[in-house]
C-alpha cells in the first residue's frame, strides 16, 4: 500500500520504538512522537479575582500544564486542522530571530 505521509504521521525519525503516552481526553495509548503536545498557562484562582488582584498590584503565580492529545481528539477540539494534500506537502514558514 502507498504511504500517505513520508513520516507516517510521526516525528521519531529512525529511533526505533519509543514509549507510549496516554491521551488526556479519551485515554488512548499513543506513541509520544505522534501525540499532539499542548502547554498552556494555568492560574490557580478565579479569573475575576485575579483581575482585581492585579489591579491592586499583586503578583499572581501561574504554572504551565502540559497535555498530550491523540490526533483524533486534537482535531475534534479544533487544535489542529484537516489540511488538503497540497497543504500537507508544504511546510509552514518558521520565523527565526
Amino acid at each position: 500500500m502507498p504511504k500517505k505521509r513520508k513520516s507516517r504521521g510521526r516525528h521519531k525519525g529512525g529511533k526505533g520504538k519509543e514509549d507510549l503516552v496516554q491521551c488526556d481526553d479519551c485515554g488512548a495509548l499513543i506513541p509520544r512522537s505522534k501525540a499532539v503536545k499542548i502547554t498552556r498557562p494555568v492560574i490557580p484562582i478565579d479569573y475575576q479575582l485575579a483581575r482585581e488582584l492585579r489591579a491592586k498590584g499583586a503578583v499572581i503565580p501561574q504554572y504551565y500544564v502540559t497535555k498530550y492529545l491523540c490526533v483524533r481528539c486534537a482535531i475534534h477540539r479544533g487544535i489542529i486542522k484537516i489540511r488538503s494534500e497540497d497543504e500537507r506537502k508544504s511546510r509552514p514558514i518558521q520565523f527565526r530571530f
